[in-house]
This record gives C-alpha cells, sequence and structure tokens, in this order.
C-alpha cells in the first residue's frame, strides 16, 4: 500500500473520529439551542389541565444570565400572574433557589423540586445548562415521535445528576441527531420511579436560533394531568449583577 493512499485513509479516519460527538458534547448542543449564550429575559406561561380542561395558570418573567465562572445560568424570576402572586420572586445563584414574598418582606431557601404549578417544579422553569449539572452516556440511537407527531432519529442519552441540589436525579434525553434540538425527555427519582415525561415542540426563531416554545409536561402515573409551558418574548437584557444578589431581592422593582 502506497504512502499516499495510507494517508488518505488516516486523514479519513481522523475526519470520521472528529464527527462523532461525544456525549457530553450532544448534551451541551442542546443546551446552546434552548438558551442564548448572553444575558436574555423572556415570559413563562404554565397552564395546567386535568382531562383535558384547564385548572390553573400562572405567568413569570424570567432574567438569566450566565455565571462569570463555571458557565451555569443565574436566574432572578418575577411573578405576573394570578394577581395573588404578583411580584413575588425566585432567584437562584449558584446551588441557592430563594423565594421572596413582598407582602412579608422575607426570602426563605426552597427546593428546585418543589412543585410551582401542576406538573412544572420550580426548576423546570429556570435556564440552566444541563452539561454542567449533569454527567451523559450515549446510549442508543433511535426514531422517536415528536411532541407534534413527527418521527426523529435521535441520540437517546442517560443524564446522571453531578450534584444532589439539582431538579432531577437522573433523566433520558432523546436529542434530535441532526439538529441537537431537544425532543423528549423522561424524568426520575432517585429510586427510579418516573415523575414525568416532556415533548419540546413549537420550534421558532428567538434570538438568532430556532428554539423551542412549548414543553407539554404530562405527569408520570396520570397521563391526563399534563402542564404546558409556553416562552415568548425573548430579548436580549442588560442584567445587572446586583439583582442576582439575595440581599437585592426587597429592592428589586419591576420594569
Amino acid at each position: 500500500m502506497s504512502k499516499s493512499t495510507l494517508a488518505w485513509i488516516f486523514a479519513l479516519c481522523c475526519s470520521v473520529a472528529q464527527a462523532a460527538p461525544t456525549a457530553q458534547e450532544i448534551l451541551a448542543a442542546s443546551d446552546a439551542v434552548r438558551n442564548p449564550d448572553k444575558p436574555f429575559g423572556l415570559t413563562t406561561t404554565l397552564t395546567e389541565y386535568r382531562d383535558g380542561k384547564q385548572t390553573d395558570a400562572n405567568t413569570l418573567a424570567i432574567y438569566a444570565k450566565a455565571e462569570k465562572s463555571g458557565g451555569q445560568f443565574q436566574n432572578l424570576i418575577r411573578f405576573v400572574a394570578p394577581a395573588r402572586d404578583a411580584n413575588k420572586l425566585m432567584l437562584k445563584t449558584g446551588n441557592d433557589l430563594w423565594f421572596y414574598d413582598p407582602s412579608s418582606k422575607a426570602s426563605v431557601r426552597i427546593s428546585p423540586q418543589q412543585r410551582l404549578l401542576g406538573q412544572a417544579a420550580n426548576g423546570d422553569v429556570m435556564t440552566i445548562n444541563l452539561a454542567k449539572d449533569y454527567g451523559a452516556k450515549l446510549l442508543a440511537e433511535e426514531d422517536v415521535v415528536d411532541g407534534e407527531r413527527q418521527n426523529r432519529h435521535c441520540y437517546k442519552l442517560a443524564l446522571a445528576a453531578t450534584s444532589v441540589d439539582v431538579t432531577y436525579h437522573h433523566i433520558e434525553m432523546w436529542i434530535d441527531t441532526a439538529t441537537s434540538r431537544p425532543v423528549k425527555a423522561r424524568f426520575y427519582t432517585e429510586s427510579d420511579r418516573l415523575l414525568k415525561t416532556a415533548y419540546y415542540r413549537h420550534f421558532q426563531m428567538e434570538l438568532g436560533i430556532e428554539r423551542p416554545t412549548e414543553t407539554v409536561i404530562i405527569d408520570g402515573l396520570d397521563p391526563k394531568w399534563v402542564t404546558v409551558m409556553h416562552t415568548s418574548d425573548y430579548a436580549w437584557r442588560d442584567i445587572p449583577d446586583a439583582w442576582m444578589q439575595r440581599d437585592y431581592l426587597a429592592r428589586f422593582k419591576p420594569e
């Protein structure tokens, strides 16, 4: 075999090796689809349904920016509706999650696993990079039906939490092999009980990339208990560092 042929084979093998992403890289690429890479704001509306009938709803204004070290997101969340909850706040900084009620002027530490509305937990409405909190393992490539009843060829990943402070102990996630879009996820407890299944859908151009603007969350035991999380009003924001300080919550004024 000639040297030129060997060189061609070597180059081809290097190209193939470079083209095969690791599980952690697949997860990080999916994070980039879900999350803008600069400070931003958006509106999230949660609607709960039981047996197909709406039972509750709320609206949140979310401000998110990545930490200067580590790359995980900090989040400030303001309750917009219903009126009884207006201007209550949640703050996530590092692994700490705080709830502030302006009526009592007290901030208390809360759990990301605690339910916010329906099947949506506090942690579900936060902007997070999963690749920062979970170790990923590639289980398979398989075809799955997405939230709009289309077949998608996906990487199936197993995500294991690397910290005790995250929302879920472990996750199964399906990510489109062609676009890195999140398609479907299953969330589990430490005892391997299925908590919920989520479908990511209604991709629209938001801040330069087509991102999912709706997540349908289905209860792990009762499939007729569904929560729909809709995001809108994406905008680049200049978010002061002070907003992400617990001591600043009492002084925060909605814009």
